[in-house]
């Protein structure tokens, strides 16, 4: 296999109609330590919004359970990129993420700003950054944001950007006009910053946190009220990443996969999971969990998004009826 031919197969496919396909060789062959990094930050920026930090500092997933919730969402959005979001792991993997999302107020802004990220970040990390071995194509670009407009069609966002110009115009506005400190979103902060040392071996974890505060931008660091970087880390960082590039682009394509299941740093599941019971499940959830909480017939059928449950519900309550029928006999 030579170099480029991930490249070039990627561009037979059809960027929207094949876009499931795009992002799982982008993911999984070509840059799938990149994309960990780029889709990482992505999720990490979200905390400098204050509905979005606030909410994670107060169900305290992210500060007391920081390596489940690093594993769980890991697997869950690894799920959907392995499996698509046809009938299986994949469609029970979105499942789970509408149902916890749905457990909570959280509107349609946040949504559509936490969706921009993930479209905007991978772009900015392999081009603006020049953090790839190779540049993402505009027909690339365009698979990715296909991908994440499908995703946020199916967990009922509204007024989804069209194209990637739409979500990087999103991103920047909603950041300048919302980013702001606030005591839960640092909390955040620091217990992921925490955990990403701990993936280091222990004798270079200082160097690690530095390297991590070095590739986050001023944004980030004003809004967490972090002491910047020094310019000295900020350039070794950004020599760093390149010469990481330039090696990578020498090395042989990734013939076999490379999914978040195998990921070393996921350490929750030692022997195994199960989709259904990840996450988080607040005693007030307002969710039916027999349902489609975004109503996607399309996605998930009639018999809603989990008709084993549902079935099983029907059951019940056909014998409970029954049973009153009886007593009234």
């Amino acid at each position: 296999m030579k170099r480029f031919d991930w490249r070039d197969e990627i561009h037979r496919l059809d960027a929207e109609a094949d876009c499931v396909r795009i992002v799982q060789i982008l993911t999984s062959h070509e840059f799938p330590w990149d994309m960990g990094r780029a889709l990482g930050i992505a999720l990490y920026r979200t905390y400098a919004v204050p509905s979005i930090g606030e909410l994670l500092g107060r169900t305290d997933e992210f500060t007391g359970k920081t390596q489940k919730r690093y594993d769980d969402t890991a697997l869950i959005l690894g799920n959907m990129m392995r499996y698509g979001f046809e009938p299986g792991k994949g469609r029970d993997a979105l499942r789970r993420m509408n149902q916890m999302h749905r457990s909570y107020d959280i509107s349609n802004d946040d949504y559509r700003y936490v969706l921009s990220t993930f479209v905007v970040m991978p772009v900015r990390w392999l081009n603006d950054y020049g953090y790839g071995w190779r540049r993402l194509s505009d027909h690339e670009i365009s698979g990715i944001t296909n991908y994440y407009r499908k995703l946020g069609k199916y967990m009922g966002i509204k007024d989804i950007p069209e194209t990637y110009e739409e979500f990087r115009d999103l991103l920047d506005t909603y950041e300048k006009e919302n980013f702001a400190y606030t005591e839960g979103g640092r909390a955040v902060s620091d217990a992921t910053l925490d955990l990403m040392v701990t993936f280091y071996p222990p004798r270079v974890s200082g160097l690690a946190r530095k390297f991590s505060m070095a590739i986050l931008d001023d944004s980030l660091i004003r809004t967490f009220r972090y002491d910047p970087p020094g310019r000295g880390w900020r350039k070794g960082a950004d020599i760093a990443l390149k010469l990481r590039a330039k090696v990578v682009r020498r090395m042989k394509p990734r013939e076999e996969p490379l999914w978040a299941d195998l990921n070393p740093n996921i350490r929750s599941y030692p022997d195994g999971y199960d989709i259904d019971k990840m996450g988080t499940f607040p005693a007030t959830c307002p969710v039916r969990h027999n349902v489609d909480p975004v109503a996607h017939e399309e996605l998930y059928g009639a018999e809603g998004d989990h008709p084993r449950e549902a079935a099983s519900s029907g059951a019940d309550a056909e014998a409970s009826e029954a049973a009153k029928a009886d007593d009234r006999a």
